[in-house]
């Protein structure tokens, strides 16, 4: 197997498969999202005890920002389909910029599916999640304030928008991977490189970044507060609490 053709494969197999690592290490260390899901069920269970728009303005910002991203994938995915047909007309520019590079037709070409692919998981991660993040918006406006919410409800509620903040987080990864695959462009070992930046940069974002931290420390003091005022905490979130407490 040729470098040509591994290059052009890995920012798609590293985007499937940090998909698939970080699930495992978050069972050992909570990221920024396990954290932020504590205060989506905060959130989600001070819904239930006001009656206010607050909660729908805020829903209808996050909707806002997944659509423009699904939005601006179709267009990507639109502009790969007009490379296609200017492929010649691309190899002369590419050419034209001097670079230490021997292009072939199938090389483009096959690297123009890689691209496309990856816009089309991405199309379908953000639009997957606007719809959850819709249903989310429609359970929260069904919350009956007059009789209370069980804990099983706002769980339930809770598990909906954090679908939807998982799927909005695949889309934007994608997003970032797809940047180290025009780095191919320039050079077979350059997404290489640029995918395993891209790792680092995600692992430390999610990870140990001072957001992660921040987050972390409200967490615990969220918790901390109910657990002086005598209210119960779902076993879920207190651990979750307990293991960021130790960050």
């Amino acid at each position: 197997m040729s470098i040509t053709l591994i290059s052009t494969f890995f920012p798609l197999l590293c985007y499937l498969a940090y998909n698939l690592v970080v699930p495992q290490v978050e069972k050992l260390r909570p990221s920024l999202s396990v954290i932020m899901n504590m205060q989506r069920r905060r959130w989600v269970a001070n819904a239930a005890r006001r009656e206010s728009p607050f909660d729908a303005i805020l829903s209808g910002n996050i909707m806002g920002s997944v659509s423009f991203l699904a939005s601006t994938s179709v267009l990507l995915i639109l502009a790969v389909f007009t490379v296609f047909g200017q492929v010649p007309a691309l190899m002369d520019a590419l050419q034209s910029l001097s670079l230490d590079r021997v292009y072939t037709t199938l090389d483009v070409q096959l690297h123009l599916v890689v691209m496309l692919a990856m816009f089309v998981l991405a199309f379908f991660a953000f639009t997957l999640s606007l719809r959850q993040f819709n249903h989310y918006c429609i359970m929260l406006g069904a919350i009956d304030h007059a009789h209370g919410t069980s804990e099983e409800e706002i769980d339930a509620i809770t598990r909906m928008n954090a679908l939807g903040a998982r799927n909005f987080n695949s889309g934007i990864r994608c997003y970032y991977f797809s940047v180290a695959a025009v780095a191919w462009f320039v050079s077979e070992w350059l997404p290489i490189v640029a995918c395993v930046v891209t790792v680092l940069i995600l692992a430390h974002r999610e990870f140990f970044s001072s957001s992660h931290r921040t987050a972390a420390s409200v967490a615990v003091m969220a918790v901390r507060r109910q657990q002086a005022h005598g209210h119960g905490q779902p076993p879920a979130a207190v651990a979750d609490a307990d293991k960021s407490s130790r960050l």
